[in-house]
C-alpha cells in the first residue's frame, strides 16, 4: 500500500485527545459552571454544583428524580438563567443541546428541522445519514410523529454538526434497543465532549469516562466512568452516615455537661453553651440523604405450577403476521423478558399469552389460580385530573390493602417518595419519574401471581430501579417484562423472548448478555452500519458513494478525493505545526488566556480534520487497491 504523503504513519489516522502535542494537554475546559445556585418555589434545589468539561471528555450526570440533573444541563446549555454562580464557555465552541421533550413545530418536514440545526460549514450529507439510520426518510410530517420518532429526529438535529460539545438529557427515552446500540456506537466515535443523563446503566457504563453525582443540591466528581460509581456513592453515603453519628454523640456529650457538670458553679460556661447550639443546629441543618422508596408486591395465593401454555399460536394484521405458529409453557417463578425493535409486537404478544386478545390460529390456556396485575407502558389507567390519592385508593377511601393488611394511603405514598403535601395533587402536575412511581405503586398493591409489566423502567432513577430489581427477585409468583433495558434484563430475567421477524419468536436462555452470547448479536438486524468517515467527521470533505465500488471503478469524487487529499494534509500538517509553536510559548498562558483558548481550539479543530482526512484517503487508497486487485 502507498504511503501516506507527509510520513504519515497509520497511527495518525487514531488522533487521541491529550495525546497529540504536548500543549494541547493544557487546553482549558470547553463548559466551566461554578457555585451555581437555583431556586424553584423558594426551595434550594441546586447549591453550588459544579461542572467542568474538557474537549473530547464524556462525562454522565446521575441523582435522583428531582435532584437538579436536567436544570443544570438546561443552565448549561443556556436554556435558563442560574440564580447565583458562573457560566463559562469557550467563546469559539459549538454546543447542541437534545431536551427530553424536543419541540419540531413550525417545520414542514424532518429533514427541514435537522438541517435547522446545522451550520455554514456543516455537511448535509451527514444530517440524510443520520436520519436514514434512524429508521427516517425526512420527509415526515413533524406533527404526525410518535414519541420514539420525535426523540429520532432530535437526536439528527443535534448529531449532524458534530459540535464541540454535546448535552443529552436522556437520549435513550422511547428508542428501541436497537436504535439504542447503534446510538451507543455513533456517540463512541464522536471527538465531541459529551454530558449525558440516562437512567439506562449499559449505556452510561460503555459511554462515560467521568461521572459527576447530583446530591441534595451539590456535585461531587469522580474521574472514572459509570461502573464504579455506585460503590463510590455507598462509600460516600457510609462515611457521611458515620460523620453524622459522631455529631450526634458529641450532642449528647455537650447537652450531658450541661446538665450535670456544672454544679458547683454558678455560672455555665457561656462559650460551651454556645457551641452546644451550633452542634444543634448543625444537626437540624444536616440534610440528610433522599430517603429510599420500599416497595412490597402484594401476593395472591399461589397459581399452580403451569402459569400460561401457548400452543401454535398466530396473529396477523392484514398481511402483516406479528405471532406466527408460537407455541410456549411458562412455569410457576419464570422471569421472562421480551425484547424486540419497536413495532415488532411485544405488547400483541403479552396480550395473546395473558389471555386479552385472542389469537387467529391455535391455543392459550391459564394455568390455575392465576391472579394478574399488569403495568402499562404509556400510565392510560391514569387521567390528568386524577389526584394521587384517589389513584392509590382508587376514591372514596383513605387505606390501601397490601397483602391483606390495611395501611393509610400517606403511609404507603411515604414508601414511594411522595410527601403528604402531594396527596391532592393531579396526575398532571407529577414528574415522569414520580408518574412511574405511581403506577408502579398501584401494580404492586393489586394482588396477584403473575405480573405483567411494560416497560417498567421509563423514567426511574437507578435507586429505584435497584429496589424494583430485588422485589421481583424475591417476588414468589411469575414474571413477564416487556424492557429495553439491557442490564435490567440480565439482573431480572431467567430467559429472553426475542422477536426475529416475520412474526418468529424464539426463546432464549439466560438475561439479555445470554441472548446476545447465544444469537452472536443484538436485537433487531445484525448491522447498522457505520458512517464513511466523511459523514462521521464533515470537514467540507465529499462524502464517499459506496455503492460505486459495485461497478468496479472509482467515482469521478472518488478520483478526485483521492488525488487532492494529499495536498490538503500538507496544509493541516502546516497549520497545526503553526499553531503548536505559538502554544509551546511558556509565557503565552499567563500573558494572553484569551489567545491561548483560541490558539488551542483551532489546534483541536485542525486535528479534527487532518485525522478525517487520513481516514479518508486510507479509505480510498484501500478501495483503489482492492478494485485494482
Amino acid at each position: 500500500m502507498a504511503r501516506i504523503p507527509g510520513q504519515i504513519g497509520l497511527r495518525a489516522c487514531i488522533p487521541l485527545f491529550g495525546v497529540t502535542g504536548s500543549r494541547f494537554r493544557m487546553a482549558p475546559p470547553l463548559l466551566t459552571l461554578q457555585d451555581i445556585q437555583f431556586t424553584i418555589g423558594g426551595k434550594p434545589l441546586l447549591e453550588g454544583a459544579e461542572i467542568s468539561v474538557s474537549p473530547g471528555e464524556r462525562l454522565c450526570l446521575v441523582g435522583r428524580n428531582g435532584s437538579g440533573k436536567s436544570t443544570l444541563l438546561r443552565i448549561a446549555a443556556g436554556e435558563i438563567q442560574q440564580d447565583g454562580g458562573k457560566r463559562f464557555f469557550q467563546p469559539d465552541a459549538t454546543v447542541r443541546y437534545l431536551p427530553q421533550e424536543p419541540d419540531l413545530s413550525g417545520f414542514d418536514n424532518v429533514l427541514a428541522y435537522v438541517e435547522a440545526g446545522m451550520g455554514p460549514g456543516d455537511d448535509e450529507y451527514r444530517a440524510r445519514y443520520l436520519l436514514e439510520q434512524l429508521g427516517l426518510t425526512g420527509e415526515e410530517n413533524p406533527a404526525r410523529l410518535s414519541g420514539g420518532e420525535q426523540r429520532r429526529a432530535a437526536l439528527a438535529r443535534v448529531l449532524a454538526p458534530e459540535p464541540d460539545i454535546l448535552l443529552l438529557d436522556e437520549p435513550t427515552n422511547h428508542l428501541d434497543l436497537p436504535a439504542i446500540e447503534w446510538l451507543e456506537s455513533e456517540l463512541a466515535s464522536l471527538r465531541s465532549a459529551q454530558v449525558l443523563i440516562s437512567h439506562d446503566r449499559r449505556f452510561l457504563q460503555n459511554l462515560s469516562r467521568v461521572t459527576v453525582w447530583i446530591d441534595r443540591g451539590r456535585t461531587r466528581r469522580l474521574d472514572r466512568g459509570f461502573g464504579e460509581f455506585e460503590a463510590w456513592r455507598d462509600q460516600v453515603l457510609d462515611e457521611e452516615e458515620q460523620q453524622h453519628h459522631k455529631l450526634e454523640r458529641r450532642i449528647v456529650n455537650e447537652e450531658h455537661w450541661v446538665r450535670y457538670g456544672v454544679s458547683g458553679r454558678r455560672k455555665r460556661n457561656m462559650g460551651r453553651m454556645a457551641r452546644l447550639g451550633e452542634l444543634r443546629q448543625e444537626f437540624r441543618d444536616a440534610r440528610r440523604a433522599v430517603g429510599d422508596v420500599k416497595m412490597n408486591v402484594s401476593e395472591a395465593k399461589l397459581s399452580g405450577k403451569l402459569v400460561i401454555e401457548a400452543e401454535g399460536v398466530s396473529k396477523s394484521y392484514g398481511e402483516r403476521a406479528i405471532v406466527s405458529d408460537f407455541s410456549m409453557r411458562i412455569l410457576r417463578g419464570d422471569r421472562i423478558g421480551v425484547v424486540g425493535q419497536n413495532g415488532a409486537g411485544k405488547t400483541t404478544l403479552i396480550n395473546l399469552l395473558t389471555g386479552r386478545l385472542a389469537p387467529d390460529t391455535g391455543v392459550v390456556r391459564l394455568g390455575a389460580n392465576v391472579e394478574l396485575a399488569s403495568l402499562d407502558q404509556r400510565r392510560v389507567s391514569l387521567t390528568a385530573d386524577m389526584t394521587l390519592k384517589d389513584a392509590l385508593t382508587g376514591g372514596g377511601s383513605d387505606w390501601v390493602e397490601i397483602n391483606g393488611e390495611r395501611k393509610h394511603v400517606i403511609g404507603y405514598m411515604k414508601d414511594f417518595l411522595f410527601g403528604p403535601e402531594q396527596a391532592r395533587t393531579p396526575v398532571s402536575r407529577l414528574s415522569g419519574g414520580e408518574r412511574g412511581r405511581l403506577t408502579l405503586a398501584r401494580a404492586l398493591a393489586l394482588p396477584s401471581n403473575l405480573l405483567v409489566l411494560d416497560e417498567p423502567t421509563n423514567d426511574l432513577d437507578l435507586e429505584t430501579l435497584d429496589l424494583l430489581q430485588e422485589m421481583l427477585t424475591d417476588y414468589p409468583g411469575t414474571v413477564i417484562v416487556v424492557s429495553h433495558d439491557r442490564d435490567f434484563l440480565d439482573r431480572v430475567a431467567t430467559s429472553v423472548l426475542v422477536a426475529e421477524g416475520d412474526g418468529k419468536w424464539i426463546e432464549y436462555a439466560g438475561g439479555y448478555a445470554d441472548m446476545v452470547a447465544q444469537r452472536g448479536h443484538g436485537v433487531g438486524p445484525a448491522a447498522v452500519k457505520s458512517p464513511p468517515a466523511s459523514a462521521r467527521k464533515p470537514d467540507g470533505l465529499a462524502p464517499i458513494a459506496p455503492g460505486n465500488s459495485r461497478r468496479g471503478k472509482l467515482s469521478f469524487k472518488q478520483k478526485h478525493a483521492l488525488e487532492t487529499l494529499p495536498a490538503r494534509m500538507e496544509e493541516l500538517q502546516v497549520l497545526k505545526a503553526k499553531l503548536q509553536q505559538r502554544l509551546d510559548d511558556p509565557n503565552l498562558y499567563a500573558k494572553d488566556p484569551v489567545a491561548f483558548a483560541k490558539f488551542s481550539a483551532e489546534f483541536a479543530k485542525a486535528e479534527q480534520k487532518l485525522a478525517a482526512a487520513e481516514e479518508q484517503w486510507l479509505e480510498l487508497e484501500l478501495l483503489r487497491e482492492e478494485l485494482e486487485g
